[in-house]
């Protein structure tokens, strides 16, 4: 049975993919892993953190499906910053996997180049270490950018980005009171915690829960969203190509 189902769900993926050749796609697809916890309950595990375990061993499969895709450009919402007020005996558990997960795809045998973006500071030293070590192993790839949010907050973003946008202002030898007479959105824009500077097409957010909760704030000002009632650890290919199917039908006004 297993098997059958394999073969039929690699043949709606061929399908899907044929249906998607020549439709607009996004180039920078940000998506929400939502549900571990559910996932791990709903699958009879007594400890939540098998839950992370799947999810995070799904992500290097999901980068995949986008490279197949020809997306350009994805961010990971792995931890936000509010979640680093959990109690030490869940936090410690999860960000031993997001470090695991992270040197995983680092070390995957791809092109991928990929950054951490986050409020690092706020992590434990030997986390942000570990993090830090990894992606410096992608250096000079040229293929998939992967942005990993971890300790992430769109709000504490916008604010950092100000910050070191006078930062550097006044580093140069510039007046602050002239960099606040001139400050516009590309100062922000400049700034923010990802080297690519790109805004996001596309927002897919798994487990049926229907808001942004602060991601990518200011990059996804004209984002469409996508969300999926698919918990993350049960995502598939075919989620993925439904998702930009429904990409592919909307019509993009930017605001307009």
């Amino acid at each position: 049975m297993r098997a059958l189902r394999s073969a039929l769900e690699a043949l709606y993926v061929r399908r899907l993919t044929r249906k998607l050749e020549g439709l607009p796609r996004p180039q920078h697809v940000a998506i929400m892993l939502d549900g571990n916890r559910r996932w791990a309950r709903g699958a009879g595990h007594d400890d939540p953190r098998e839950g992370y375990r799947v999810g995070g061993a799904k992500v290097g499969d999901f980068l995949r499906w986008c490279d197949a895709a020809d997306i350009e450009h994805v961010t990971l919402w792995m931890l936000s910053d509010d979640n680093l007020h959990r109690p030490p005996a869940q936090l410690g558990p999860l960000l031993q996997i997001i470090e695991e997960t992270v040197a995983s795809i680092c070390a995957a045998d791809e092109d991928w180049q990929i950054e951490v973006i986050g409020s690092l500071d706020l992590l434990p030293g030997e986390t942000a270490r570990a993090l830090k070590d990894a992606v410096a192993r992608t250096n000079g790839r040229t293929g998939l950018r992967v942005d990993v949010a971890v300790g992430y907050g769109g709000r504490r973003e916008i604010i950092d980005a100000v910050r070191t946008a006078f930062d550097k202002h006044i580093s140069a030898g510039g007046d602050p009171r002239e960099l606040a007479e001139e400050f516009d959105l590309q100062h922000i824009s400049d700034n923010l915690y990802s080297s690519a500077g790109r805004d996001t097409d596309f927002i897919i957010r798994t487990s049926g829960e229907q808001r942004l909760s602060g991601f990518l704030l200011w990059q996804s000002a004209y984002a469409e969203v996508h969300f999926v009632e698919v918990l993350w650890p049960a995502f598939r290919q075919i989620d993925l190509l439904r998702a930009l199917r429904s990409y592919a039908a909307r019509e993009r006004r930017y605001g307009r």
